[in-house]
């Protein structure tokens, strides 16, 4: 099984169909409107547009179990990413990341060790997880890891199918 085959409602209602993604480079980050780490969209925005053409996306996955930083509606947060940075990459339903309420994505995902050997829970918001054209986690980064810091753009350019 790879994350391709786990099943998540977008945002706007509907599967999300990450089968879709196939093929391509995913980064997925656990996302949050009232974090002090909620101008990332900014720069997970610029990733978004640099390597879109390249075979790329961020899949934003809003979760309101740290602290309560994303208690909008499906709504509220669409309205909230497109007005205040202006985010064009898709978007999951509000889902948790930890806990025994974890979503099944994540349980594929937080096996993965990041490159300080963490593997496990996810530890705070904007925690991202890049996933290769073939399903595979490829590369774990801590939430503070700035989207565009060469060690994030580094490991998408290695699994960037074009």
């Amino acid at each position: 099984m790879s994350v391709f085959d786990v099943q998540i409602d977008a945002l706007t209602g509907g599967p999300a169909n990450l089968a879709q993604y196939k093929g391509t480079a995913v980064l997925i980050v656990n996302v949050a409107s009232q974090c002090g780490l909620t101008p990332q969209y900014a720069a997970l925005e610029r990733l978004q547009q640099r390597y879109t053409a390249r075979g790329f996306t961020v899949l934003g996955v809003p979760c309101n179990q740290f602290m309560g930083q994303e208690p909008g509606t499906a709504e509220e947060i669409a309205a909230f990413c497109s007005a205040t940075y202006g985010t064009t990459f898709p978007m999951t339903q509000k889902t948790d990341v930890h806990g025994e309420t974890r979503h099944p994505l994540y349980d594929e995902l937080v096996t993965t060790p990041d490159a300080d050997g963490y593997t496990g829970e996810v530890r705070w918001n904007f925690e991202k997880f890049l996933i290769a054209p073939d399903g595979a986690v490829a590369a774990r980064f801590a939430p503070q890891t700035d989207p565009e810091a060469e060690v994030i753009t580094a490991a998408i350019e290695a699994v960037l199918p074009i």
